[in-house]
């Protein structure tokens, strides 16, 4: 995705801290950014630098949503990720604040040869998120899923692990058990993949 195009658009941009662990998202603005500075706004250190962070109270709207991929589906728009289950609670959380709904676009871009038809879609969880839009160099493809969209966090498919990796999501969880009263499931305990290295 071509961020300096965003910027250079005027649009907002909602970018996650890396996998969650110092914070939730940030909102970036051309409007905010210093003379000079977005093409370093566009890395993930500069994201942080330039960004305002946001918490869980912050009254937002998302139009769109960019989420990566390993293999997709066009014809179903079902999708792989890499298996770290961020993508997926970043956005429960964001359906939890209220910013996105059933509606919300989901887009992923990847290359021609990403594109498979083997992805069994009875076998897809609860809270996978299929996309809308596919881009690749070549194409754009409307998938017009009919794979349902999760509704926020299923807390009892989230082991203590990767709760005890996300200190948002252990704010967002005492938050509901105080409004609540109750106390929230958790899912099985697991041994966690390895962290997928990001290029900055």
């Amino acid at each position: 995705m071509q961020l300096d195009s965003v910027y250079a658009g005027g649009k907002k941009l909602l970018t996650p801290q890396p996998r969650l662990r110092t914070g939730f998202f940030s909102v970036l603005a051309s409007q905010t950014l210093p003379s000079g500075s977005i093409l370093e706004a566009c890395s993930s250190v500069g994201a942080a630098k330039y960004g305002r962070p946001i918490g869980l109270d912050e009254k937002i709207k998302v139009d769109l949503i960019v989420i990566g991929s390993v293999a997709v589906d066009p014809t179903t728009g079902a999708r792989l990720g890499k298996g770290e289950g961020f993508a997926e609670l970043e956005y429960g959380m964001l359906r939890y604040m209220g910013a996105i709904d059933d509606n919300t676009m989901i887009v992923t871009s990847v290359h021609d040869k990403q594109l498979v038809d083997d992805i069994p879609v009875e076998k897809l969880l609860v809270h996978d998120v299929p996309v809308d839009i596919i881009c690749t160099p070549t194409q754009i493809i409307y998938t017009n899923t009919r794979i349902p969209k999760p509704q926020g966090i299923y807390w009892e498919k989230l082991s203590p692990e990767k709760l005890g990796q996300i200190r948002i999501l252990r704010e967002l969880k005492r938050r509901i058990e105080q409004e609540t009263g109750q106390l929230l499931p958790t899912g099985p305990s697991e041994k966690l993949p390895p962290t997928a290295r990001r290029r900055r």
